[in-house]
């Protein structure tokens, strides 16, 4: 990913924990030359002060076949926000976008034991909604069975990470107060949530 300095994420903690908040992520392999990207939910979590990301395909999606070669790539992207020139001192100024990325390269591995995919589903069913745990405990080990038949989980050990911050870092002071202001006073999610990073 293409990074100037002034736009580096270099702190570690801080790409987890947007990987975290932000963690609906496109997968990206590549076989013979030709990409493919699937968009799922990931579980980020640290192991032994490795960066772990875990999720699940479709067992039919012809992508697992391709996630063992090379280095599969997770791009973990939210929010953005359009800014205009508007908010600029200069008039010789033109239009840009505002955004956070973390791309996280590693290594995959498959999770195909029926013991180890009910540990991924908790894990996930944790992450994303811990009161359901109880409802999906109740249900019959068959049906559980046979949803896990389904899907392919895997991990993938982190090797690389690159982040981006492009919150307007080269702008003068009042321009970015400007930009956070109207930011803030969208009924966009997304623009006030770079509004916030901004402020930060």
């Amino acid at each position: 990913m293409y990074t100037p300095k002034i736009n580096l994420l270099d702190d570690k903690q801080e790409a987890v924990s947007f990987m975290q908040h932000y963690s609906f992520a496109t997968i990206v392999t590549v076989k013979n030359g030709i990409p493919s990207a699937t968009h799922l939910p990931f579980v980020v979590s640290l192991r032994d002060e490795q960066i772990i990301l875990t999720s699940h395909f479709a067992k039919i999606n012809p992508q697992v076949k391709e996630l063992l070669d090379g280095n599969p790539l997770v791009i973990f992207t939210e929010p953005h926000a359009y800014i205009s020139p508007k908010h600029y001192e200069s008039e010789r100024s033109v239009p840009t976008w505002n955004y956070i990325s973390v791309h996280a390269y590693g290594k995959a591995t498959l999770i195909e034991s029926a013991e180890e995919k009910a540990k991924l589903l908790e894990q996930t069913i944790r992450f994303y909604e811990d009161d359901y745990l109880k409802q999906w405990n109740g249900l019959s080990e068959d049906y559980k069975l046979k949803m896990m038949k389904g899907i392919t989980g895997f991990e993938i050990i982190v090797t690389e990470l690159q982040g981006k911050k492009k919150l307007s870092q080269n702008r003068s002071d009042i321009e970015k107060e400007r930009i956070i202001a109207d930011l803030s006073a969208s009924q966009d999610w997304a623009a006030k949530a770079i509004a916030d990073y901004m402020s930060k």
